[in-house]
Parts: structure tokens; sequence; C-alpha cells
């Protein structure tokens, strides 16, 4: 029988200035595990992405991420209090319910990308 198992997914995350958002994302508190090419590996705990040093036009502005959290009022916090919106110019979101049974904010990160922050309620 094949082995068709599946070990990992990770979506490539657009960049226009690829040092800032690599440094945006260590600052929000994700671990960089490997830099080189223009891609960087980012981890927080198990769940990972890919940075990549390209964007083309209109690309960062169309492109989502989703992260679901067992506590989001914690990770608003956390997003808050690391100062990035300030530092980086970018925009929180206040936390809202959303009609799809979802508590959650977004986070825009320095290209445009939207990451929604979101945990289920219910």
């Amino acid at each position: 029988m094949t082995n068709l198992n599946i070990t990992e997914i990770k979506a490539f995350v657009p960049a226009r200035d690829y040092a800032l958002s690599r440094q945006f994302y260590q600052d929000l508190g994700f671990t960089l595990a490997s830099d080189g090419g223009g891609v960087a590996y980012f981890h927080f705990g198990e769940v990972s992405f890919l940075l990549q040093d390209f964007c083309h036009e209109n690309l960062a502005e169309h492109f989502m991420m989703h992260i679901l959290v067992e506590d989001v009022a914690a990770w608003w916090a956390h997003v808050n209090e690391s100062g990035v919106a300030a530092r980086y110019g970018v925009r929180v979101t206040e936390l809202i319910i959303q009609p799809w049974r979802m508590k959650e904010f977004c986070l825009y990160d320095p290209s445009g990308v939207l990451w929604r922050i979101a945990q289920n309620i219910d």
C-alpha cells in the first residue's frame, strides 16, 4: 500500500521589504528557524510558514492567513503589548465575534498581509 501521509503544509507569505518583515515576525514572537536564498522559515511551537523575499504587485493586499488559537484574548493582548503596531505602522483591529462562531481580530503585516487570529466559540 502507498504511503500518502502529509507531514506538513506551509504557505509562502510575500514580503515587500524582506528584512523589515523578517524582523516584524520575530518581534511578534515567531522563531526564525532558518534564512537563506530569499526564504525565511518561521515557527511558533508546531505551526510554521515561509516568508519569501518576493511580492508581485497587489499580492500582499490579497493574501490572508488564519491562525486558530486557544485564547484569542491572550493573543490580542500579546500583539498589543509587543508594540508592533506602532513600531511598524501596521493595523490591529478590535476583538469581534463573527457569525460563524469565532471570536477574532485582524493584524496586518508591513506588506499588507492580513492575519486573522481567532478562536472557536460555543
